[in-house]
């Protein structure tokens, strides 16, 4: 299934079915108020939700009209918990060498991750708004699941059995910000913003075989002011989203509707480009000594777009969304 979120006034919006090809949606309002209210009753609900997408993609529902990207929050426009990961260790990797920093103890056997804000989540096609461009202002490509209950301690199988949906993430970030916050050793507040979503959610089955290995097997298109980014592989993870999500939960219980993301995109071969300015920018260190790339200014777009492999548009959607000053 596709599931978007409309927004309708209200905190959690209303929730649509979405066509496989993107085109028709669907409100699914009779059988659930919203996504939070669908993934607490998913057992329940998932079978008339199912049977709706159905009729949909068979062209028999009535109720369906043109679905509009730009009527759509985030999948969740809030939720019970936000956890970040950094399954990605070339990202890792590179910055270490580029700031001559000591290695992270098990950085290779233990997941990195942060719990970052969760109550105000940005929609896809939403602007940004940022108090200034001296805090270093970056994006953040990455891919997302979307969990149902999972018990504390839980097993990575058992994590993979509450794998309800899969999202496409721009975890914002002001790196000037992040890198006071880092050596605090209390972890990021202030460098972590609202973090944006691409306005479609998805059963896992809905990626086919570029969900494998509980990873998504997508390169993430990534443009920045129109340019070409980057296009870095999801399946390069070196923790999967079982993984993640297992560690999530090792000393608490993670609720339906809890997000885990896999950290910024990111690929060994330089070819692949960059998910975020950072990582090119520590990639000009290493290579030059010194960074050459800015960060972003206000008035400065981000276009990111997961594509299957042979070259398809992706399931999630297009997140595009514009940098402009706060207030």
């Amino acid at each position: 299934m596709k599931l978007a979120t409309y927004r309708d006034g209200t905190a959690d919006g209303c929730l649509h079915i979405v066509s496989r090809d993107l085109r028709r949606a669907v409100p699914a309002s009779g059988i659930a108020a919203s996504l939070i209210d669908a993934l607490q009753r998913w057992d329940a609900v998932r079978p008339a939700l199912a049977a709706l997408y159905d009729r949909l993609n068979d062209g028999t529902e009535a109720l369906a009209a043109a679905f509009d990207p730009a009527r759509c929050a985030a999948p969740l426009p809030r939720s019970p918990q936000w956890l970040d990961g950094s399954a990605f260790l070339n990202h890792g990797d590179l910055m270490q060498k580029a700031f001559n920093q000591s290695p992270i103890p098990q950085f290779e056997t233990v997941p990195v991750m942060y719990q970052g804000a969760s109550d105000d989540f940005l929609g896809p096609h939403d602007d940004v708004p940022l108090p200034s461009e001296a805090d270093g202002i970056d994006f953040e490509g990455e891919f997302g699941v979307v969990v149902g209950p999972v018990p504390m301690a839980a097993t990575p199988e058992q994590a993979a059995a509450a794998l309800r949906l899969v999202v496409q993430i721009n975890d914002w970030s002001l790196r000037t910000l992040g890198a006071h916050e880092v050596r605090t050793g209390f972890g990021f507040l202030q460098a972590k913003p609202s973090t944006a979503f691409a306005p479609v959610a998805v059963t896992p089955d809905e990626l086919g075989e570029a969900w494998r290995d509980h990873r998504v097997q997508m390169p993430l298109h990534i443009d920045w002011n129109g340019a070409r980014f980057g296009e870095p592989h999801g399946g390069q993870m070196n923790f999967s989203f079982a993984d993640l999500v297992a560690h999530g939960a090792r000393t608490r219980r993670l609720s339906a509707g809890t997000i885990v993301g896999s950290g910024t995109v990111s690929n060994r071969e330089r070819s692949a480009g960059s998910a975020c300015i950072a990582e090119r920018r520590v990639i000009e260190i290493i290579d030059q000594g010194a960074p050459t790339t800015g960060f972003m200014a206000f008035g400065d777009r981000v276009r990111m777009q997961a594509k299957f492999e042979d070259g398809r548009d992706g399931p999630f959607g297009v997140i595009d969304q514009r940098v402009v000053k706060a207030g």
